[in-house]
């Protein structure tokens, strides 16, 4: 391929010379001699800083989103308007437009984003179909599974990724599309089939601002990435904001509705057990009789955009159906920690005001039947939307008979500072509480406290591997701490039931 040809498609407002081009890459670390360099403006850096070093490094020519810099001699040169989406259209010309060969669906919304994916990877699956799946927890290919650095990659990994997909004879991808993703633009040129959103609740306002904005990020996905918009859109109308997307994508796309009791897909004759749940879903083409090991009603909205969007990419009413019935976990999803103690251990990824007070509303559905407490370990994340500190610490005290306020991703700031921003709200609460900004030692004051029948809640963390503080990155996984601990105070996997 040569640089033009890699060009095309792209908003380019100057460009000189013509090269052979071996590959391309946003980070000149990685670059290879034959490359193509994309200096591009970031977050935290910009790329335009270190267009020298990566001709140094063997790059054959530079795009740049920088009107500023000058073209250096001796290499092709292009200046675009926005580089994330010179990045998209560059990466899908080079890996031969990989997602346009895919049937992609996306799914956005605060919460419900990775249990819905791997729910509709399962049915995917059942209908015996090839898929990838990209998002929160980690990235599937058609036999690897890879650990995921971020929900939605950049869009030059990303088709790295599709086209991988498709070299292992994949037809399907399912991905998270989070909020930043859509506003930065990594999604830019990947034709959407199928659209689902779950809800919108307050977060990520740190970098939205306002609500209003948070909404028209997600809105992208609908407006389509550009591309067409969606084929189909699957939207909650039990969310406000979903209500709003559903009349926004009908002059656009085909639009199926959802909700617990209401829409083109609902739950009938619904049972929620410790064991799973049971209901008729009803659907287009009449009822579909689903039993699902996933808990809590939360769940019952996650299978039913799953099966809304399986049913959108035509599975049939038993692959639907087997493909719910096999689906028994979400790695840091209502994630049990069963070392044969007395009393239960949940890690869930719940980090907002709306997901912890699912969270404990589940919690305590369980307790209740076993005759026993809520204990609820929580902290707020550094660096992030402050606004949030009071509302998860007030959800936290009212759904909880005991709360242990800790440390979640300090990152820059002192872990006791969030603490003390969470703490009024909490006490007002009325709850009973303590406070350990050592995240370890608050997991063992939890579970110290716990007693037969109990329900143990590490909420904030989930899947995830490491802290993140003023130091950098060390290890650091609930599952495995609260298994640690657990087994220190003397307990061994047997078995204690929900």
């Amino acid at each position: 391929m040569d640089f033009l040809e890699l060009l095309d498609g792209a908003e380019v407002l100057l460009q000189q010379g013509d090269c052979a081009v071996k590959g391309l890459d946003y980070d000149s670390r990685r670059l290879k001699p034959g490359w193509v360099f994309v200096a591009m403006r970031g977050g935290s850096t910009d790329g335009n800083r270190y267009i020298d070093t990566a001709i140094q490094s063997g790059a054959v020519a530079v795009v740049t989103d920088s009107a500023e810099q000058l073209p250096r001699p001796g290499v092709g040169w292009a200046v675009v308007p926005h580089g994330r989406r010179a990045l998209a259209r560059l990466s899908a010309n080079f890996y031969k437009h990989p997602g346009e060969r895919l049937r992609v669906t996306g799914i956005t919304g605060t919460n419900g984003k990775t249990t819905t994916t791997f729910i509709l990877e399962a049915i995917l699956k059942a209908a015996r179909r090839k898929n990838a799946l990209i998002g929160t927890v980690e990235y599937h290919l058609p036999g690897e599974v890879i650990a995921a650095p971020h929900t939605t990659p950049e869009s030059l990994e990303l088709n790295q990724l599709f086209a991988r997909a498709l070299a292992n004879g994949a037809t399907e991808a399912v991905m998270e599309v989070s909020s930043h993703a859509l506003d930065q633009g990594r999604v830019f040129g990947i034709p959407f089939d199928v659209a689902v959103f779950s809800n919108l609740t307050q977060d990520h306002l740190d970098y939205h601002a306002t609500m209003d904005e948070y909404f028209a990020a997600k809105r992208i996905l609908f407006e389509g990435c550009g591309t067409e918009p969606p084929r189909c859109a699957i939207v909650n109308i039990d969310d406000e904001h979903g209500r709003k997307l559903a009349e926004f994508s009908r002059r656009r796309s085909q639009v199926f509705t959802y909700g617990i009791e209401a829409g083109d897909f609902h739950a009938e004759a619904l049972e929620m057990t410790p064991q799973g749940n049971r209901f008729t879903l009803t659907t287009p083409d009449g009822p579909i009789v689903l039993r699902s090991p996933l808990v809590g009603r939360v769940n019952v909205y996650n299978v039913i955009a799953a099966c809304a969007a399986a049913y959108a990419r035509g599975c049939t009413a038993a692959q639907i159906a087997d493909g719910i019935a096999r689906m028994e976990r979400v790695p840091g999803r209502f994630e049990r920690v069963d070392e044969g103690q007395p009393f239960a251990v949940v890690v869930d990824y719940a980090h907002t005001d709306d997901a912890l007070r699912n969270l404990t509303r589940l919690a305590r559905d369980f307790a209740t039947r076993s005759h026993g407490r809520v204990i609820t370990l929580f902290g707020c994340g550094g660096d992030r939307d402050r606004a949030k500190r009071p509302k998860m610490a007030r959800a936290a005290g009212e759904g909880s008979d005991f709360v242990v306020l800790t440390s979640d991703n300090p990152r820059s700031e002192e872990p006791e500072a969030i603490i003390a921003e969470s703490l009024p709200a909490l006490i007002d609460t009325g709850v009973r509480f303590a406070t350990e900004p050592d995240r370890r030692k608050a997991i063992t004051l939890a579970l110290a406290e716990a007693k037969p029948g109990d329900i143990v809640l590490l909420a904030g963390k989930g899947h995830e591997r490491v802290q993140i503080t003023r130091a950098g990155e060390s290890p650091f996984d609930d599952h495995q701490v609260a298994t640690e601990e657990l087994n220190r105070l003397g307990y061994h996997r047997g078995g204690a039931d929900l």
